[in-house]
């Protein structure tokens, strides 16, 4: 784990922060001292960083404020609604204390109002920072960074409301959000009067939220608020824990999100839910004690998933929708213009627990190892995910299985195997060298490219030595000391060998599988 920020003190004991590398600013005090500072954001991540970047209020002046009043006083006391700005939160925000101001911006009583500006960062002071019953809506806004934060029992309905009921919801013409380590939270679903944690809609693009948790509502959140609201996302979640959350976590509507690396804990009704076109590329995240965690629901309008490397805990499926199943199947290829390391689907929980939400320190993970080509996770269903702590499988390739379709040949087979079983789609069925070693090969008639192989062994069967050859240029492409899943530089060719070079008991291969990547 690392952590994010250092605390620096200025002239006379002053507390200063610094943003993103920029030079420290002093702080303005709206309302008393405090030796406290913020952390220090380090750098927005995913799509957030994308499209020019966030960096909200970093080179601006730095601000605390106690009252929602005073927020929007630093917010409309700018030279220009663009000057950049970092606020600090070192007190609770309550409805009462959330007037309207106007100025450089114009706001609104009884919401944390971010309209019509940019430049701005919003971030609390160790454990205060709390919006207790008070939404953030920001709107028509672009590079903001929202962090450290605690927003709580925001209403609808049912009692003092505010922002439409969303703990934060952003709409209309907003663009590079990076919302980290918030604590976002409700008391109940949409008959106690609450609806989304973490909402986007109207033209919301390039927004990460990472490090944060979500809990005890009916809705996580959406992107896209109706069949017709199209213009939304792209969106990346990392590192978040859902909660006792009801269903979507998120709802994506035409919108395309990267999601690694979550903790899904008590999902109700449904989980990530792509839909009207929606595309979700879901990597190593882990879902405990939940139903429906991945697939279209709730309409006939289909989304598309690839999914790699997650882990499902006491997961269940019911009949409402259309699933990724127990499998945890791909149906397409989603794609994001970045790389980053993943972590391990199995240590998700621990390292989530530890550093995600507000007043945790800013604490982050170093990811594991820079993230493979997504691809789709293929354990076949009634198989057991491995316990947390344990080494989670690489992911299977996605797309085509090269191999249906083509020819097979080899070494040798003992009696009751065929060469062709490797090829056939079928696990039951299986090719045996007449020793324990011998060779087993994949050939096309005319040239393949070739990124990555799965083989799969049958129960009693174990490779511990073994080279691939491709057989077009005679050349040894990769070697390996077990099976399953091995990625490669792609190759051109026309045929493929696996050859079993050491093996304890009976080898015996059941499927030879082939990919482009």
């Amino acid at each position: 784990m690392k952590r994010r920020g250092k605390r620096v003190l200025g002239i006379g004991g002053a507390a200063t922060v610094a943003v993103a590398a920029v030079a420290t600013a002093a702080v303005v005090n709206l309302q008393g001292a405090s030796e406290a500072t913020a952390a220090e954001p380090s750098g927005a991540t995913g799509f957030a960083a994308q499209n020019g970047g966030t960096t909200g209020g970093a080179g601006g002046k730095t601000v605390r404020a106690t009252t929602g009043t005073q927020i929007h006083q630093a917010l409309c006391g700018r030279a220009a609604n663009s000057t950049p700005i970092i606020i600090e939160v070192a007190g609770t925000i309550t409805i009462g204390n959330t007037a309207k101001v106007s100025g450089s911006c114009n706001t609104a009583a009884g919401v944390i109002e971010l309209k019509d500006i940019s430049n701005v960062t919003l971030i609390g002071v160790g454990s205060t920072g709390v919006f207790d019953q008070i939404g953030i809506h920001v709107r028509n806004s672009k590079n903001i960074i929202l962090q450290n934060l605690h927003v709580k029992n925001v209403k609808k309905s049912n009692g003092a409301t505010s922002n439409g009921g969303d703990a934060i919801g952003l709409e209309s013409s907003v663009s590079n959000v990076w919302a980290d380590h918030l604590t976002l939270e409700a008391s109940g679903g949409e008959s106690e009067g609450y609806d989304g944690l973490f909402d986007m809609k109207s033209g919301v693009k390039y927004v990460t939220l990472s490090y944060s948790v979500l809990k005890n509502s009916g809705r996580g959140g959406l992107v896209g608020s109706s069949d017709s609201d199209t213009g939304n996302g792209p969106v990346t979640y990392h590192h978040n824990y859902y909660q006792n959350i009801e269903s979507r976590t998120p709802l994506l509507r035409a919108a395309t999100a990267h999601i690694y690396n979550n903790y899904y804990e008590k999902l109700g009704s449904s989980g990530i839910n792509p839909r009207n076109g929606g595309k979700a590329l879901v990597q190593n995240n882990y879902f405990k004690d939940s139903q429906n965690v991945l697939g279209t629901y709730y309409t006939d309008l289909k989304g598309t998933w690839q999914a790699s490397g997650n882990v499902l805990d006491n997961v269940k499926w019911t009949g409402e929708g259309t699933h990724a199943g127990a499998g945890m199947t791909s149906n397409g290829t989603v794609t994001v213009p970045y790389t980053t390391k993943l972590d391990a689907g199995a240590s998700i929980p621990s390292i989530v627990k530890s550093t995600a939400g507000h007043g945790t320190g800013m604490k982050t993970s170093d990811g594991g190892t820079t993230a493979p080509n997504p691809g789709t996770t293929t354990p076949a269903p009634g198989t057991t995910t491995p316990a947390p702590g344990t080494t989670t499988p690489a992911p299977a390739p996605g797309g085509t299985n090269l191999s249906i379709g083509a020819g097979a040949d080899g070494s040798s087979k003992a009696s009751g195997s065929s060469y062709g079983n490797v090829i056939d789609g079928n696990t039951s069925t299986y090719w045996q060298p007449s020793g324990n070693t011998g060779d087993i090969s994949v050939k096309w008639s005319s040239a393949k490219t070739v990124g990555s192989i799965v083989i799969k062994e049958a129960s009693g069967s174990k490779v511990t030595s073994w080279k691939l050859i491709d057989e077009t240029s005679g050349k040894t492409i990769s070697t390996g000391t077990n099976s399953g899943v091995k990625t490669f530089t792609p190759i051109s060719t026309k045929k493929l060998t696996f050859e079993v070079v050491s093996a304890t008991g009976t080898t015996r291969i059941t499927e030879f599988e082939t990919y482009a990547k």
